[in-house]
């Protein structure tokens, strides 16, 4: 019987070879929003891993958008050339599609990197100014944002459209919008950070108005062939934060919009215990793919072919995005084909190493 995560899977005029997705990971390598030598590895290393498709990490729109000094950008044409440059070298070697994360922080913007520190940047470490839904700071010492207005939203919107006209012109095949983690348009859909009482605030019909607005500007210039999706929370893990029914109701409205496919993530608006353990977060993944119709990818301490082959043959999701499985191994795909029988993309180059099940890309001298 053929493993149903090595069968082809269709997104508008993109099909992916298999079910299997390199989830974006925050790398905090980039150089004022550049790509930087890292990424090449990085990149490279990944595009060889026999997945279905590669995610870049979150990527801001706008510099004030970044999560730390160090985040990857598509906020200006230098973004743009730095990362086309990274595309074009390791591209070479792979076929596999290659889509982005567009992300704007807000309130949880200015803050440190991974090992480096934790929380918000203070002044003396160059922290710049945040904005948000409303004056609600993410937690206790971290910056007061600036409660947008309609010039604001019309800033941001228009960020997120100058970003994805990059994406395409460098040549990326899909965006995927991060409404998810207490960011930007995670805020605004999230009772605990958004606390407006306009039409932007209050009920959920309320606060999904502008995360849409911001999806309708990018469908109307992101080339009708190639797909466009959002990362979305599942739930917030607080009893006054996102539940599984907004969730439900948030991507059903965003399929009504055009959405091609949700990611379900979870968490992130305010400091909370998670329930962390193997696919903890695939229920919120079915659910909306059950009650809504619209593709899924399932997320979350997916780690064995086993697991990622129920989600998909249970029709728990469509799709499953892997992380740190394949930090820990960037051949988790390979390893994954000979347990069950598939066949995944391997460069000549490795390919003595390879599964048997192994197919070569396109030679490149």
């Amino acid at each position: 019987m053929t493993s149903k995560l090595f069968t082809p899977y269709p997104l508008r005029e993109l099909t992916l070879k298999n079910r299997m997705v390199v989830s974006p990971m925050c790398q905090y390598s980039a150089v004022d929003g550049n790509a930087s030598d890292w990424h090449t590895i990085h990149i490279g290393s990944l595009l060889t891993s026999g997945a279905g498709l590669f995610m870049l990490e979150a990527t801001a729109v706008e510099a004030r958008g970044r999560i730390t000094p160090d985040c990857l950008g598509l906020w200006n044409d230098e973004n743009a050339d730095a990362l086309h440059a990274v595309l074009k070298a390791v591209r070479k070697y792979s076929s596999m599609p290659v889509g982005v994360q567009l992300c704007h922080a807000g309130r949880k913007a200015s803050a440190h990197k991974p090992f480096v520190g934790r929380g918000p940047l203070q002044a003396d470490e160059g922290a710049w100014p945040v904005i948000g839904p409303s004056p609600v700071p993410f937690a206790e010492g971290w910056q007061t944002p600036q409660a947008m207005n309609r010039e604001d939203m019309d800033t941001v919107i228009a960020a997120f459209v100058a970003a994805a006209k990059r994406a395409d012109q460098i040549g990326i095949d899909l965006i995927e919008l991060h409404a998810a983690h207490g960011y930007l348009m995670s805020s605004f859909l999230s009772p605990l950070a958004n606390h407006r009482d306009d039409e932007y605030g209050g009920s959920l019909e309320n606060r999904m108005r502008f995360p849409l607005e911001i999806f309708d500007a990018v469908r109307k210039v992101w080339p009708a062939e190639k797909p466009l999706g959002v990362r979305c929370n599942g739930t917030d893990w607080h009893e006054e934060g996102i539940h599984a029914d907004d969730a439900v109701a948030f991507a059903r409205a965003l399929q009504q919009h055009g959405c091609d496919f949700i990611d379900v993530s979870s968490g992130g608006n305010a400091y909370v215990k998670v329930p962390i353990g193997p696919g903890y977060q695939v229920p919120y993944a079915e659910r909306i793919k059950q009650e809504v119709g619209i593709a899924t990818i399932a997320v979350g301490l997916i780690n064995t072919a086993v697991q990622a082959e129920s989600i998909v043959t249970e029709d728990k999701a469509d799709l499953v995005a892997v992380g740190r499985a394949v930090l820990n191994n960037p051949h988790w795909p390979w390893q994954v084909a000979e347990e069950l029988d598939g066949s995944v993309e391997v460069p000549w180059q490795y390919f003595r190493a390879a599964t048997k099940k192994g197919v070569p890309p396109p030679y490149v001298r």
